[in-house]
């Protein structure tokens, strides 16, 4: 199946230099999944509700400092393809082309629309994300934005002080809160209203009650429920509590796993995969499967390999976060680290993968391998 007929040509356009107070408007009042920027030259890039929620900076800013880059789709591309290129791009809308032209936008829930009949054969537990992150009642609004930017996430489960689930607070709900807020404020020196807004606990912004799913529901159930309920994710509770967090079920983690291969060769997906400049994605998958084929024991069924970009920079090159993560036949196991440069954070976050791994209950290692590990381990 290719998106010929899932692409659509409607789509909301604005100009890099248009003002970040407008953009707000057309979201508040538009809802799109996201904006497409044009300048001088033609598409630029996309602007998403994650772009939105960046508190400092005012109205008069400029689309062009808030864009994303997002990959060019051909309108004929196959669809798993197509769903690959949105992770790895960390966005829910792309340019579609028909040849040279921008034609139109494919959109993530268009995606899942048209395949969600596919889904009846994978349940949650083969694909939610059961590293995840929660905020507690009381802590604040900055806290919030700073860890959803931080983790690359769209969503926080809300616990109480007994670690309940109370509710989940969405990066649509602070930039539907902004927007209003702004909208009421009128013109004018915005920074102490801003500032009170980044002091409010989770409490007053969070959604509740929180609609969830369980590990052994059927993942097209999951998607209904989402597209019912007009949410992006789902928390994940055992069968026998709806209080307990054990995860999060979100429709990126659906069109990630539409890309998983039945073919032999592991399935590697790389998110912000622009920000490896110094070496290719087919360096960074083998240098993945040399790990991996190292443990005779372990069957991987997917590797995830996540890259985020920090503010700060040595010398220009920008210090980065890189988290390797396998879904294997022992469980899940990942690996993280930083370094100035995506490659240096990448093998900073494959050293501990390589250690976690050894850690996994019942994995044997090959001993030769496992005494030159040791050894380099040692020499850290």
């Amino acid at each position: 199946m290719n998106i010929i007929d899932i692409a659509v040509p409607d789509y909301i356009e604005v100009e890099s230099d248009e003002r970040l107070g407008k953009i707000r408007s057309i979201f508040e009042r538009e809802n799109p999944r996201g904006l497409i920027v044009v300048d001088g030259e033609g598409y630029a890039g996309v602007i998403g509700e994650k772009q939105l929620v960046q508190s400092h900076i005012d109205d008069d800013t400029k689309a062009a400092a808030l864009m994303q880059s997002a990959p060019k789709i051909d309108r004929r591309e196959d669809v798993r393809e197509a769903a690959r290129m949105l992770v790895e791009g960390n966005t829910q809308i792309a340019p579609v082309y028909e040849g040279e032209k921008l034609w139109g936008i494919i959109t993530g829930d268009a995606i899942l629309e048209a395949v969600i009949d596919n889904l009846d054969a994978l349940t949650v537990d083969q694909i939610y994300t059961d590293d995840v992150v929660t905020v507690s009642e009381e802590d604040r609004v900055g806290k919030v934005i700073n860890l959803l930017r931080e983790h690359g996430i769209s969503r926080l489960p809300v616990v109480n002080e007994n670690g309940r689930l109370t509710g989940v607070v969405t990066t649509h709900d602070i930039v539907d809160f902004v927007v209003r807020k702004m909208n009421r404020q009128g013109k004018g020196d915005r920074r102490g209203d801003i500032d009170r807004m980044l002091d409010l606990p989770v409490y007053d912004l969070m959604s509740s009650p929180v609609f969830t799913t369980t590990p052994g529901e059927k993942v097209d159930d999951a998607v209904a429920k989402m597209f019912e309920r007009n949410v992006a994710g789902l928390v994940v509770t055992p069968t026998d509590s709806d209080s307990e967090v054990i995860g999060v079920l979100t429709k990126t983690d659906v069109l990630r796993a539409l890309t998983y291969t039945e073919e032999e060769q592991m399935d590697v997906q790389v998110t912000n995969i622009d920000l490896v400049d110094t070496m290719s994605r087919e360096a960074l998958v083998q240098s993945i499967t040399d790990v991996v084929d190292k443990y005779q024991e372990m069957q991987v069924h997917h590797a995830h390999v996540r890259f985020h970009e920090h503010k700060e920079k040595l010398r220009g090159t920008p210090l980065i976060q890189a988290q390797v993560r396998l879904r294997t036949s022992h469980g899940q196991v990942a690996g993280s680290g930083e370094g100035y440069g995506a490659e240096h954070a990448f093998r900073v976050a494959l050293d501990k993968l390589e250690r976690n791994v050894l850690e996994l209950k019942g994995l044997n290692a090959d001993e030769e391998y496992r005494g030159q590990l040791l050894r380099k381990l040692g020499e850290l």
